[in-house]
């Protein structure tokens, strides 16, 4: 088998492209699956550099021949030669440029629960530093102004779509949930028109439910946000607004510690618009 270094890269990325750049450029040729193996490594370029295919498959939730054909389908012999790549691009973005620079909140031979918290800290880090504040800020704005404020948010994202649903409640906000595919949120969703606000939130794959939510408030006028882990995210593609949250873990589920902070800043942004306004109603549920 040919070592990795000796083995020529595609042509599109040969000096020219980074590996995260020619994956973007691919993204609509790939199949389904390859889609979730491209969403993972460009946004965990680290993980792919460092680490073997089965685990990057575990994490992208899929299988380690997924892994490999998708570095086939961009022109590589194998995974061996992409994960080349992916060190040549993370080597290229020197020090400060990638998650790994934070300084470290324990010592190196920290414990599961240690590298648990660690990697949360740079979660919320790498949150930040992939923000804009001007999405940031018309979201912000599309909240405060909806006439109505529709949540989509399905299995582990039920969770955060209620908690924002309650605090823009907490604000005497009109906000509605869809967590499931009942009657009643069907419903909702028949409802969406050009003065609903759709909120949008997905871990990896974006649900089905929630995808078709997103495409309804495309095709209606509606105005839009998109709250994802993965910058090649389906839903944000539909959205007018993007807003990304890292997700990386050492441990056996996604981390949400990003995705609570997006959330919960989110409601203050709207709180702080008219703090005055909203400081009578929110003393009033004992929150401060």
């Amino acid at each position: 088998m040919k070592r990795a270094s000796t083995v020529p890269p595609p042509a599109g990325i040969n000096g020219h492209q980074s590996l995260s750049a020619y994956i973007r450029d691919r993204f609509d040729d790939f199949s389904r699956s390859q889609k979730d193996v491209a969403q993972y490594i460009v946004d965990h370029l680290d993980e792919a550099a460092f680490q073997t295919a089965e685990a990057l498959a575990r994490r992208a939730s899929t299988s380690s021949s997924t892994v490999v054909r998708f570095s086939q389908a961009l022109g590589f012999e194998g995974f061996p030669e992409l994960q080349q790549a992916a060190r040549e691009e993370y080597r290229r973005r020197g020090p400060g440029a990638g998650v790994e620079t934070a300084a470290p909140l324990f010592s190196l031979d920290q414990n599961e629960y240690e590298s648990a918290l660690a990697a949360d800290h740079v979660n919320l880090e790498d949150t930040a530093r992939r923000t804009s504040r001007s999405e940031v800020q018309a979201a912000i704005e599309q909240l405060a102004v909806a006439e109505r404020i529709l949540i989509a948010g399905t299995d582990q994202m039920a969770f955060f779509a209620s908690y924002l649903r309650h605090l823009l409640m907490l604000l005497d906000l009109r906000a509605e949930l869809v967590a499931s595919p009942s009657q009643e949120a069907l419903g909702r969703l028949a409802r969406i028109d050009d003065e609903t606000l759709v909120v949008g939130l997905s871990a990896g794959r974006a649900h089905p439910l929630v995808l078709r939510t997103m495409k309804l408030a495309r095709h209606r006028k509606a105005s839009s946000i998109a709250i994802a882990d993965a910058t090649l995210s389906e839903i944000a593609k539909l959205a007018q607004i993007t807003l990304y949250y890292s997700s990386n873990t050492p441990a056996f589920v996604r981390s949400h510690v990003g995705l609570l902070s997006v959330v919960q800043a989110l409601a203050f942004g709207v709180y702080a618009r008219d703090a005055e306004h909203h400081d009578h109603r929110i003393r009033a549920f004992r929150l401060k």
